[in-house]
């Protein structure tokens, strides 16, 4: 059984934290795609931003997804001991205690909060604390121990991003920062069952309730291959809409037929195969669902440089 974390659970500390530590208990990768989807949303979004300004809200939104690592990393400290994927992280190998994970957390947070609403605007501020709490609550907290449908819900949290982004430009939340967050929305649940395909062992070893767990694998593969069928519109649709382009509709077009395909390469799998052959098809979906997102939303950015160019010399304008 898994040990349940309390507020009195400490884990031995091997040595003092260092810089390398502080930063990997901020989660980076999961920092990068909020500061990533985020950017690109001041980018597209109407309305003139200061560079200082938009620097200042990307950093601010970073230090913020940063705080949400730390408290996920307090909060499941005693679970990340039991996977191999999250072993080795700070708290559960001693070289950080639970206890400054929480702090560094909660003091990020307020800061990051407190300091995108003195920069930019108080819309944004807001969002990025309803972030905050709900992935550390609403997801970590609450759904991540209690149902299969965690991801799905929990989803949200890392679909926000590109709505703050927006809201630091434009002062406001239109249709089609709504449908940046739902192509993100849709796409993890995918991104991540692809991950428990293969990691199915760990969320067990820590009884985490995963898809793969719960409902077994052959239940996974299909609901990777319906949200992928999902996404398709939410795409297209951003293509054509006021902030789409011809680049984006060029790779909307391929990549959500390369994604579909991928996913119907995993759908027929089955148990019977070899584990090798197996994780190859559900690592390369993968790699290839990370590349879909980072693919989606820079061509979103491409469109509108060009869209800049364009109008600066056809107009004469400076």
């Amino acid at each position: 059984m898994t040990k349940e974390l309390t507020p009195s659970t400490e884990f031995p500390i091997s040595h003092p934290a260092d810089i390398s530590d502080i930063m990997a208990v901020l989660k980076p990768r999961v920092m990068s795609l909020a500061i990533f989807t985020s950017a690109v949303a001041m980018v597209v979004a109407p309305g003139e931003l200061h560079p200082i300004i938009a620097l200042a809200s990307i950093l601010f939104i970073a230090i913020g997804a940063g705080a949400s690592g730390a408290l996920n990393m307090w909060w499941d400290a005693d679970i990340d001991r039991l996977m191999r994927r999250t072993r080795g992280r700070p708290v559960p190998t001693g070289r950080l205690s639970r206890q400054d994970a929480f702090f560094i957390g909660i003091w990020l947070s307020g800061f990051s909060v407190v300091m995108l609403a003195l920069s930019a605007n108080i819309l944004s501020g807001v969002l990025l604390a309803f972030t905050i709490f709900y992935y550390v609550v609403v997801y970590t907290i609450i759904l991540k121990r209690r149902t299969p449908q965690n991801i799905v819900i929990g989803g949200a949290a890392g679909a926000l991003p590109p709505l703050i982004g927006w809201a630091v430009s434009a002062g406001s939340v239109s249709i089609e920062a709504w449908m940046l967050f739902l192509l993100i929305f849709l796409w993890t649940p995918p991104h991540f069952w692809a991950l428990a395909l293969f990691s199915s062992d760990d969320y067990r070893r820590a009884q985490i309730p995963m898809l793969t767990v719960t409902h077994g694998r052959p239940t996974t593969r299909r609901q990777i291959l319906i949200y992928t069928f999902l996404l398709i519109p939410v795409s297209v649709g951003i293509g054509l809409s006021s902030i789409g382009g011809p680049l984006f509709i060029f790779s909307a077009i391929v990549l959500n037929a390369i994604f579909l395909f991928q996913a119907w390469a995993v759908y027929r799998r089955t148990d019977d195969q070899s584990e090798k052959d197996r994780w190859a098809v559900e690592r390369r979906f993968f790699r290839l669902s990370i590349l879909y997102l980072f693919v989606q939303f820079g061509t979103l950015a491409m469109d509108k440089g060009l869209e800049l160019i364009f109008v600066t010399n056809f107009f004469g304008l400076s």
